[in-house]
């Protein structure tokens, strides 16, 4: 018989909000499977927990608003081998006493990492003897980072087939990938009325939506976009999400104030689904999280003002297979938003092509193959 499992910890990273969106629809998938399991979605990055991940979180955001192209330098250069397992490991050790704090406090069956920070921490772990539990990594972008990659992780869950062969180059055996999408929100997988919804939403019935994203944390140069929208002239009407960027809003109400469109501005909102369904179009920085929600609805895609490092990664998989195009620059954005409009055919493509990598059901599917691997006496089979 299997022993009950209890516990199933998942170790999130309040970078954005997407780790944090995969963390929960995996949990209420699992919570779905194991009713009676503790479930537990804890912010490893988190600053009240750990001055340590707190201050390593802020350096990161800093980094991204002020020196971008210094994190790209970072990015690639720690993508190479020997210099992705030197500082992998570094990060590590320096983290292993928050990690093994959090591990103690829950007392976890399973671990799972949506973050390679807490990846890398709880693998060290397992190196060194201190804790023996499956550590199981979701990789939540279009590509993988070297310091996702750790011999001590015992299942790994990637969005496309390239990720899985991206693994085996990196050492990785082959009966620890799967090839599943990248977990979202069950609400994504419904049908919803896309006229209802505009109603539901107060959006205008004559006009085509734009829905302009710049994911959780307000980043993705959605101001400037508004300033390159004003310039079409065509019967639009922009629904802006702000996220939870205060100062964003605050610019953005000035900004919207001026739009020569119909505006509604939102801040940070649970309303994703219904907003996508009644969109034609959604421009947004290309976290992965918001493509992949984007992906499962089918809507077309411009991947606008990209963080360096993985959502240039996200931009480059996504436009190569013709499911979003990626913009480069305000000329660009105001040429194919205007395409999109005017030629159906061009919005039809993309959608077409956006079915084939939209997967809603990942978290369900993530969940049913840990159960079958990992529920036999809480260990991994064969191991």
């Amino acid at each position: 018989m299997s022993r009950q499992i209890k516990n199933i910890l998942i170790l999130s990273a309040s970078i954005g909000s997407g780790h944090d969106r995969a963390a929960n629809a995996l949990a209420g998938a699992l919570q779905s499977r194991y009713p009676l399991a503790q479930i537990t979605v804890v912010d490893f990055m988190d600053g009240e927990r750990s001055y340590l991940t707190g201050f390593m979180k802020e350096t990161y955001l800093t980094m991204l608003r002020l020196s971008p192209n210094i994190y790209d330098v970072l990015y690639r250069w720690t993508q190479n081998g020997r210099q992705g397992t030197g500082m992998g490991t570094l990060m590590a050790r320096v983290l292993q006493e928050s990690m093994m704090e959090i591990i103690e406090t829950y007392q976890p069956d399973w671990l799972i990492a949506t973050h390679p920070f807490s990846c890398g921490a709880a693998a060290y772990l397992k190196r060194k003897g201190r804790i023996h539990i499956p550590l199981i990594g979701v990789i939540t972008d279009f590509a993988v980072h070297r310091l996702w990659v750790y011999p001590e992780v015992d299942c790994y869950f990637v969005a496309v087939p390239e990720l899985r062969e991206a693994l085996l180059e990196q050492g990785v055996a082959a009966a620890k990938i799967n090839v599943t999408g990248i977990p979202i929100d069950s609400r994504f997988s419904q049908a919803v009325d896309r006229s209802a919804a505009g109603r539901r939403l107060g959006l205008a019935a004559d006009c085509h939506t734009v829905l302009l994203m710049g994911g959780g944390l307000g980043l993705g140069g959605v101001s400037q976009a508004i300033y390159v929208l004003n310039e079409i002239a065509l019967p639009l009407q922009l629904v802006v999400v702000a996220g939870k960027n205060r100062k964003l809003y605050k610019k953005l109400k000035v900004v919207t104030g001026a739009s020569g469109h119909p505006v509604k501005l939102l801040g940070y909102t649970s309303q994703v689904p219904e907003l996508m369904a009644a969109a034609d179009v959604l421009i947004t920085k290309p976290g992965a999280l918001t493509i992949s929600e984007a992906l499962s609805m089918k809507l077309p895609m411009l991947l606008y003002a990209p963080i360096p490092g993985q959502e240039k990664e996200n931009a480059a998989y996504l436009d190569a297979k013709g499911a979003a195009f990626w913009v480069r620059n305000d000329a660009e954005l105001k040429r194919l938003l205007t395409g999109m409009i005017v030629n159906g055919n061009i919005a039809a493509f993309v959608q077409e092509n956006a079915q084939k990598l939209g997967q809603p059901r990942a978290a369900e599917a993530i969940a049913a193959i840990i159960s079958r691997r990992f529920d036999k006496r809480g260990i991994v089979a064969g191991f």
